[in-house]
């Protein structure tokens, strides 16, 4: 079994730091494999907020995959934006932009969907598309394959699908060819779970998208702060969404969704909302 700490959307710049410690105490308790960022580290990308940030992850269990968001390029230096638009992150974070990582159970891949013709949405290219597809190509059938992306595959039914990553259906349809399971992924401040069937009319391997709702920001967009931890025993995968609660000052367990992969794709074996929020 492999665990994943899935932490989004810090904001450092607009940081309730009260949520910092207690966040760190919970994912090192749940001892992961592996810890995964889904970007927007910082909230206007200065060199502080990054500077912020990086000490952050540095309290944070290793290896890491950790992606830049929107917010992460300059959103008022405009020739910075249009000549450096990651050049801040590249220096503080991680020049890397394809982080991967694998074992014999899992391999984690990060792609870079922050733009700087967009100031809010996201895009996938086919060049990404095809190069992430080539990383797994020397993968075991026995390995879970997981994507992680900032801008994401899905978005609540009632949701805007403006905020639907640029040219998903095209990257979906890729990755369902060649294997991949899980999607991993921020933007909305939501934390939810789905089948990538439910959305996407494409033949072959369907995927679990699974969102992260923002770890430490004050932008919570009427959901408490939280992050998932992600465990993974093929063919079975489990959520974890631990939710922040100001009043005991800590992160716990709110619910758990767990699912178990078919020949016809990813089957809810139950959404326990009866954990309760802490």
């Amino acid at each position: 079994m492999r665990t994943i700490a899935h932490l989004s959307d810090l904001h450092f710049g607009r940081l309730d730091r009260a949520t910092v410690p207690p966040l760190i105490a919970a994912i090192a308790a749940a001892k992961p494999d592996i810890v995964v960022v889904s970007g927007d580290l910082t909230q206007r990308a200065h060199r502080q907020e990054f500077a912020d940030a990086r000490a952050f992850l540095a309290d944070l269990p290793s290896p890491q995959i950790v992606v830049p968001g929107n917010h992460d390029v300059p959103l008022y230096n405009v020739v910075a934006r249009m000549l450096r638009p990651l050049a801040r992150y590249r220096r503080c974070i991680s020049g890397d932009l394809e982080p991967f990582y694998a074992d014999d159970e899992i391999a984690v891949l990060g792609v870079n969907t922050a733009r700087s013709l967009t100031f809010k949405n996201g895009r996938i290219n086919r060049q990404q598309v095809d190069r992430s597809c080539a990383r797994f190509a020397p993968c075991g059938p026995g390995v879970t394959r997981i994507i992680v992306t900032h801008h994401p595959f899905d978005v609540p039914a009632t949701g805007d699908t403006h905020g639907l990553l640029g040219r998903a259906g095209m990257a979906m349809a890729a990755f369902a060819r060649h294997g991949v399971d899980l999607i991993l992924s921020g933007h909305l401040h939501v934390g939810r779970t789905s089948d990538s069937a439910a959305r996407y009319k494409v033949a072959g391997h369907p995927l679990l998208v699974i969102q992260a709702g923002t770890a430490t920001s004050t932008r919570r967009r009427g959901e408490v702060n939280s992050c998932n931890i992600v465990r993974i025993d093929r063919p079975h995968v489990s959520v974890e969404r631990l939710s922040w609660s100001s009043d005991r000052g800590s992160f716990a367990v709110a619910a758990i969704d767990r699912f178990r992969r078919t020949p016809d794709g990813w089957m809810r074996i139950v959404a326990d909302t009866s954990v309760g929020a802490p």
